[in-house]
Protein backbone atom coordinates (compact mmCIF):
# COMPACT_ATOMS: atom_id res chain seq x y z
CA UNK A 1 0.00 0.00 0.00
CA UNK A 2 1.31 4.01 -1.13
CA UNK A 3 -0.60 6.85 0.46
CA UNK A 4 -0.11 10.20 -0.29
CA UNK A 5 0.75 12.12 2.55
CA UNK A 6 0.45 15.30 0.37
CA UNK A 7 -3.44 14.67 -0.28
CA UNK A 8 -4.52 12.95 2.40
CA UNK A 9 -6.75 15.16 4.72
CA UNK A 10 -7.31 13.16 7.71
CA UNK A 11 -11.36 13.16 7.14
CA UNK A 12 -11.44 9.45 8.86
CA UNK A 13 -13.60 7.68 6.15
CA UNK A 14 -10.86 4.99 5.76
CA UNK A 15 -10.94 4.21 9.33
CA UNK A 16 -15.11 4.73 9.39
CA UNK A 17 -14.91 2.26 6.38
CA UNK A 18 -12.58 -0.51 7.91
CA UNK A 19 -14.77 -0.77 11.18
CA UNK A 20 -18.00 -1.34 8.79
CA UNK A 21 -16.34 -3.69 6.46
CA UNK A 22 -14.78 -5.84 9.18
CA UNK A 23 -17.76 -5.17 11.66
CA UNK A 24 -14.98 -4.03 13.70
CA UNK A 25 -16.35 -3.60 18.11
CA UNK A 26 -17.40 -0.52 18.55
CA UNK A 27 -13.89 1.48 21.05
CA UNK A 28 -11.76 -0.68 18.85
CA UNK A 29 -9.75 0.10 14.86
CA UNK A 30 -8.01 -1.81 12.77
CA UNK A 31 -6.63 1.83 11.32
CA UNK A 32 -6.08 4.84 12.60
CA UNK A 33 -5.51 8.86 11.39
CA UNK A 34 -2.20 10.14 12.77
CA UNK A 35 -0.57 13.27 12.48
CA UNK A 36 2.86 14.42 13.11
CA UNK A 37 3.93 18.45 12.73
CA UNK A 38 7.69 18.39 12.27
CA UNK A 39 10.14 22.03 12.23
CA UNK A 40 9.48 25.18 14.32
CA UNK A 41 7.71 28.58 13.93
CA UNK A 42 7.90 29.82 11.21
CA UNK A 43 9.18 26.70 9.47
CA UNK A 44 6.77 24.04 10.08
CA UNK A 45 5.32 20.82 8.20
CA UNK A 46 2.79 18.63 9.21
CA UNK A 47 2.42 15.29 7.64
CA UNK A 48 -1.50 13.19 7.83
CA UNK A 49 -1.06 9.33 7.52
CA UNK A 50 -3.74 6.51 7.91
CA UNK A 51 -1.56 3.89 9.89
CA UNK A 52 -2.63 0.61 10.27
CA UNK A 53 -0.91 -3.17 10.45
CA UNK A 54 2.24 -2.57 8.10
CA UNK A 55 2.03 -6.04 6.84
CA UNK A 56 6.13 -6.22 7.42
CA UNK A 57 7.59 -8.39 5.08
CA UNK A 58 10.56 -9.45 8.23
CA UNK A 59 6.89 -9.43 10.68
CA UNK A 60 7.93 -9.85 14.95
CA UNK A 61 4.39 -10.84 15.38
CA UNK A 62 4.94 -13.85 13.48
CA UNK A 63 7.57 -15.55 14.96
CA UNK A 64 6.78 -15.37 18.71
CA UNK A 65 2.98 -16.55 18.44
CA UNK A 66 2.75 -19.59 20.35
CA UNK A 67 -0.17 -21.36 18.24
CA UNK A 68 1.36 -20.35 14.88
CA UNK A 69 -2.27 -18.43 14.44
CA UNK A 70 -0.26 -15.28 13.49
CA UNK A 71 1.05 -15.85 9.98
CA UNK A 72 2.19 -14.25 6.65
CA UNK A 73 -0.52 -15.35 3.93
CA UNK A 74 0.69 -16.76 0.58
CA UNK A 75 -1.51 -14.17 -0.88
CA UNK A 76 0.74 -10.95 -1.54
CA UNK A 77 2.66 -11.49 1.98
CA UNK A 78 -0.46 -10.26 3.86
CA UNK A 79 0.17 -10.99 7.32
CA UNK A 80 -3.06 -12.45 9.28
CA UNK A 81 -4.45 -13.71 12.62
CA UNK A 82 -6.27 -17.35 12.31
CA UNK A 83 -9.04 -16.65 15.08
CA UNK A 84 -9.44 -20.42 16.18
CA UNK A 85 -5.76 -20.67 16.69
CA UNK A 86 -5.65 -17.51 18.80
CA UNK A 87 -5.07 -18.36 22.60
CA UNK A 88 -5.26 -14.15 23.28
CA UNK A 89 -1.43 -14.22 24.88
CA UNK A 90 -0.70 -10.65 23.72
CA UNK A 91 2.89 -11.63 22.46
CA UNK A 92 2.08 -10.55 19.13
CA UNK A 93 1.16 -7.17 20.27
CA UNK A 94 4.02 -6.58 22.82
CA UNK A 95 6.02 -7.72 19.12
CA UNK A 96 4.68 -4.92 17.05
CA UNK A 97 6.19 -1.91 16.64
CA UNK A 98 3.15 -0.05 14.85
CA UNK A 99 0.35 -0.80 18.15
CA UNK A 100 -1.75 -2.28 14.97
CA UNK A 101 -3.39 -5.09 16.68
CA UNK A 102 -6.06 -5.47 19.87
CA UNK A 103 -7.12 -7.75 21.35
CA UNK A 104 -11.04 -8.56 20.15
CA UNK A 105 -13.75 -8.36 22.74
CA UNK A 106 -14.32 -12.42 21.85
CA UNK A 107 -10.67 -12.72 23.31
CA UNK A 108 -8.43 -13.38 19.91
CA UNK A 109 -6.00 -11.17 18.00
CA UNK A 110 -7.25 -8.59 15.34
CA UNK A 111 -5.64 -5.99 13.18
CA UNK A 112 -6.22 -5.13 9.10
CA UNK A 113 -6.27 -7.26 7.28
CA UNK A 114 -6.31 -5.20 3.78
CA UNK A 115 -9.68 -6.82 3.71
CA UNK A 116 -8.00 -10.21 2.35
CA UNK A 117 -11.61 -11.22 1.47
CA UNK A 118 -12.19 -7.88 -1.16
CA UNK A 119 -8.63 -8.24 -2.55
CA UNK A 120 -9.28 -12.23 -3.23
CA UNK A 121 -12.08 -10.97 -5.32
CA UNK A 122 -9.71 -8.53 -6.96
CA UNK A 123 -11.52 -5.66 -5.14
CA UNK A 124 -9.45 -3.15 -3.08
CA UNK A 125 -9.28 -2.87 0.42
CA UNK A 126 -12.48 -0.63 2.21
CA UNK A 127 -10.06 1.90 2.94
CA UNK A 128 -8.94 2.34 -0.34
CA UNK A 129 -12.04 2.09 -1.89
CA UNK A 130 -13.75 5.17 -0.26
CA UNK A 131 -11.10 7.81 -0.02
CA UNK A 132 -12.57 11.34 -1.25
CA UNK A 133 -8.73 12.29 -1.82
CA UNK A 134 -7.56 9.01 -3.66
CA UNK A 135 -4.36 8.84 -1.50
CA UNK A 136 -4.39 5.12 -1.29
CA UNK A 137 -3.33 3.41 -3.20
CA UNK A 138 -3.35 -0.97 -3.40
CA UNK A 139 -0.97 -2.88 -5.26
CA UNK A 140 1.46 -5.33 -6.20
CA UNK A 141 4.95 -4.05 -4.78
CA UNK A 142 7.00 -6.86 -6.55
CA UNK A 143 5.22 -5.74 -9.98
CA UNK A 144 7.66 -3.36 -11.44
CA UNK A 145 4.66 -2.36 -13.55
CA UNK A 146 1.85 -1.65 -11.24
CA UNK A 147 0.60 1.72 -10.22
CA UNK A 148 1.99 1.31 -6.58
CA UNK A 149 5.56 0.67 -7.71
CA UNK A 150 5.20 3.90 -10.40
CA UNK A 151 4.65 6.43 -8.07
CA UNK A 152 7.28 5.31 -5.75
CA UNK A 153 9.72 5.75 -8.47
CA UNK A 154 8.39 8.95 -8.51
CA UNK A 155 8.12 10.52 -5.74
CA UNK A 156 10.26 10.69 -2.29
CA UNK A 157 8.49 8.22 -0.07
CA UNK A 158 9.56 6.55 3.45
CA UNK A 159 8.09 3.70 5.74
CA UNK A 160 7.20 4.04 9.65
CA UNK A 161 10.21 2.98 12.24
CA UNK A 162 12.27 2.12 9.43
CA UNK A 163 15.18 1.12 12.52
CA UNK A 164 12.73 -1.53 13.68
CA UNK A 165 14.13 -3.91 11.25
CA UNK A 166 10.40 -4.88 9.88
CA UNK A 167 10.46 -3.85 6.22
CA UNK A 168 6.66 -2.57 5.81
CA UNK A 169 4.70 -2.86 3.01
CA UNK A 170 3.16 0.44 3.81
CA UNK A 171 4.85 3.62 2.12
CA UNK A 172 4.08 7.28 2.52
CA UNK A 173 4.47 9.01 -0.45
CA UNK A 174 6.19 12.86 0.63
Amino acid sequence: MVIDTNTCVGCMDCVVACQTENNVPEGFCRDWITTEAKGSFPTIDMEIRSERCNHCEIPPCVPCCPTGASHVSDIGGIVLVEHNKCIGCKACITACPYDARYIHPDGYAEKCTFCVHRVNEGIDPACVSVCPTKCMHFGDLDDPNSEVNKLLNSRKHHSLLREAGTKPNILYLT
